[in-house]
């Protein structure tokens, strides 16, 4: 019987620097290892601990998966000190991912900031894997300058797709260097077009730009039942077993990561 605690051996095949503080790991696991877009692992380091982060890669990659990792904490540092070669251990997948199946012929409105387009990543990927099943796609990305934006070359592949509408702003940047927009990401729910009554939206980034995201989406038209959240919580064990991660009567990483905004939305502690 498989130890759902024992860490799974994965290889650093590759580092990519995707801004100052924050870089992709591309891991090959020991044996089969397969989630669903929106789980999560914990990824672990011998003699120094684990964390909790949600694969950046396609599910439908099998043989590795990218895991994106700002820099924010002591194990934070520490992994990004990994070189290529080196070894870490995955567990999981956890939680529960989006239900692809039930947006199938509507309009995905994505709105992602910071570092909350890793997960995004392995969402929009699996999106565009079977893009003939979606109206419209329209990712809506903001950072804080234009050298925090992550995967850059990507974005680039990305614009090419049809159906796929890219918007992207920054928080701030000198006049010039950037020609796209200026402001907090929600400015660009100004801009989008879609059809409210054929839509759902995803959301992901830090705290507060989830939390005014949501009220934006809200103002615009968005039901709560159509807003899906990927939240994160102190998701230690990822079993629901130590109760760090609980909202309300949920188990963040058991009965999530993903919820749909009517699920949580009456919990005090919901963007702490």
């Amino acid at each position: 019987m498989k130890n759902i605690y024992q860490p799974i051996k994965s290889e650093v095949l590759k580092i990519t620097d995707e801004s100052s503080n924050i870089k992709t790991f591309t891991l090959k696991p020991s044996e089969e290892f397969s989630f669903i877009t929106g789980q999560f692992i914990e990824l672990s380091l011998d003699g120094i601990g684990e964390a909790p982060f949600t694969p950046s890669s396609s599910p439908y990659e099998t043989e590795t998966i990218d895991v994106t990792i700002m820099r924010a904490g002591y194990v934070t540092e520490k992994i990004h000190q990994l070189k290529k070669g080196d070894v870490v251990g995955i567990r999981g997948p956890y939680g529960k991912g989006y239900p692809i199946e039930e947006m199938f012929n509507k309009e995905i409105l994505i709105l992602g900031g910071g570092v909350g387009m890793a997960p995004l990543r392995s969402f929009l990927l699996t999106l565009i894997k079977q893009i003939d099943k979606f109206k419209k796609i329209i990712l809506c990305y903001g950072a804080k300058s234009p050298g925090d934006i992550i995967y850059k070359s990507e974005f680039e592949k990305w614009k090419k797709i049809k159906k796929l509408d890219i918007l992207r702003s920054v928080d701030k940047c000198s006049v010039g260097v950037w020609k796209e927009d200026i402001g907090v990401v929600t400015c660009l729910l100004d801009k989008a077009k879609f059809d409210l009554k054929n839509a759902v939206s995803i959301v992901c980034g830090p705290p507060i730009m989830m939390k005014f995201g949501t009220e934006k989406l809200l103002e615009v038209g968005f039901t709560p039942e159509n807003i899906y959240l990927s939240m994160e919580k102190n998701m230690s064990c990822g079993l629901g077993k130590c109760g760090h991660c609980q909202l309300g009567p949920y188990f963040v990483c058991k009965d999530g990561p993903v919820f749909t905004y009517d699920k949580i939305k009456d919990f005090d502690e919901l963007w702490d």
